[in-house]
């Protein structure tokens, strides 16, 4: 069994939320999406991606890591196509991260820079790897964190559902032990608050409502520059 909470913030500074999450204990799905795009198009990326991977998986007769990516990949077709029939949607692209709970395991599967985290054994890391510039360019051509930080391509996107035709979909197995904690977020969070304020969340003991709270608030307090989305997974006791 796993328990679950999910948590999004429009942050400080924008007023609309283009991040969209979905909690599906009933078949052990949990999503992360946060939307690109002018005007309205990012929320309805976001969302449109969710939920495609939500109905992917529904219809599903067996879940498994092969479901999960076809899920990414009818997200992906499926935002294509609207943006392609609709001009004020032009554009429109989002990052997805999702948790899939099955007999091979907990999968994870990501595409962009939200991201996944484990908390086990006191010790916290980072299960996805981003798909952006500064990952997978700047730091392969030598430049020090310093310059990362503060480079004008760090915001750039290397992959987005709706972006391209030709997807990269970066997938994990997990095997957590009871009591271990999942974190889904978006980079409202994660390109926000350090890692140490996640792992003062996570290590503290309290229910995951507190916690995602915790985490948001930290964000916005470092001034909430962006959406924020959070959502906490705990494996239940043994």
């Amino acid at each position: 069994m796993i328990e679950s909470f999910g948590l999004t913030n429009p942050g400080c500074v924008r007023k609309n939320n283009e991040d969209y999450y979905i909690l599906a204990p009933e078949v052990g799905l949990y999503v992360v999406a946060d939307g690109m795009g002018g005007a309205q198009a990012g929320e309805h990326a976001s969302k449109l991606a969710a939920e495609t991977v939500l109905e992917t998986v529904l219809a599903a007769d067996q879940l498994g890591s092969a479901v999960l990516l076809k899920a990414f990949e009818e997200a992906n077709r499926q935002v294509l196509e609207a943006a392609h029939s609709d001009v004020s949607l032009e554009g429109m692209g989002t990052t997805l991260v999702a948790v899939l709970d099955c007999a091979e395991g907990l999968l994870v599967a990501s595409v962009g820079d939200s991201r996944a985290y484990i908390y086990e054994n006191d010790e916290l890391l980072i299960i996805t790897e981003d798909q952006t510039w500064v990952h997978e360019v700047g730091r392969r051509l030598g430049l020090d964190e310093a310059t990362l930080k503060n480079h004008p391509m760090r915001h750039v996107l290397t992959m987005a559902i709706g972006v391209s035709a030709q997807l990269r979909v970066h997938t994990y197995a997990l095997k957590p032990l009871p009591g271990t904690q999942i974190l889904l977020c978006s980079d409202g969070l994660h390109g926000v608050v350090g890692e140490d304020v996640i792992f003062e969340a996570l290590s503290t003991p309290g229910e995951l409502e507190q916690k995602c709270s915790f985490l948001v608030d930290s964000a916005r307090a470092a001034g909430g520059p962006d959406n924020i989305t959070t959502i906490l997974l705990r494996m239940a006791a043994a």
